[in-house]
């Protein structure tokens, strides 16, 4: 009887440690519009990133990424810049506005110049619908309407987003992204903590959060490294349909 019961304590502890472990699995779901646990991480300032492409035996640039973050009031405003190299350089101006403590977004401006053209494109965030600015001048999306059957993030956002999740070794989040004006229909895309490493940054060693994503195509990986302290973007990896691996790198 004692050995029965024993096996039987057992069975139920092994059970109750599984159900544990795949609840802790389980991606947790972060709904645009709810405080984000670690908000308080995001910082006003600015910081420049250098993206380019690495091949086996050489390295591209591409351009350099300014990011601003400021706040005002009940509201978050991130204003990026990316200054393109090569042959026919470009400049292209995002101006971004979210709701504080949650980044729940509101509006997002691009603005594009390149040979010699001027491209304006403005959206507006409602809970079930993305939309044109209506006002905003020559703006070339005014037309667009998008329905979303969630309300959802700014995709031109999701550096500062995944800054503000609680980070840990195992955790994953599932969050639902749109690009404005992009081609792709607002979908759930999963973020999961995949361990931490030590990589250089501007001012010596970091030691970072990975986390990972397939941006839901299978059998691809990209790569983010957040420093432990700041969760502050260090590095991104992506690999690229033609096998270079696209680079974004902390310059200050």
């Amino acid at each position: 009887m004692r050995t029965t019961m024993r096996a039987t304590r057992l069975l139920c502890a092994t059970a109750l440690i599984s159900l544990m472990a795949a609840a802790h699995a389980a991606p947790q779901y972060v709904a645009a519009g709810t405080p984000l646990p670690r908000f308080h991480l995001l910082k006003e300032g600015s910081h420049r990133y250098l993206r380019y492409l690495q091949a086996a035996d050489s390295n591209t640039p591409l351009d350099i990424w300014q990011r601003d973050i400021r706040f005002d009031g009940k509201r978050v405003q991130i204003r990026q810049r990316w200054d393109a190299t090569g042959k026919a350089p470009s400049v292209k101006w995002l101006d971004s506005s979210f709701e504080a403590g949650s980044l729940r977004p509101l509006t997002h401006t691009r603005i594009t110049e390149k040979d010699g053209k001027k491209t304006v494109e403005g959206f507006a965030f409602a809970p079930d619908r993305i939309t044109g600015l209506p006002d905003l001048p020559n703006n070339t999306q005014k037309a667009l309407s998008v329905a979303s059957p969630e309300p959802v993030f700014n995709f031109e956002a999701d550096m500062e987003l995944l800054q503000t999740l609680p980070l840990a070794d195992g955790y994953e989040a599932q969050l639902v992204l749109y690009h404005p004006g992009g081609p792709a229909a607002p979908a759930r895309y999963t973020f999961r903590v995949s361990g931490s490493e030590a990589i250089a940054g501007p001012a010596g060693p970091v030691d970072c959060w990975v986390v990972t994503t397939d941006y839901n195509q299978p059998g691809t990986v990209s790569k983010f490294w957040f420093a432990r302290t700041t969760q502050l973007m260090v590095r991104q990896e992506s690999r690229m349909p033609d096998g270079r691996l696209l680079i974004k790198a902390l310059i200050d």
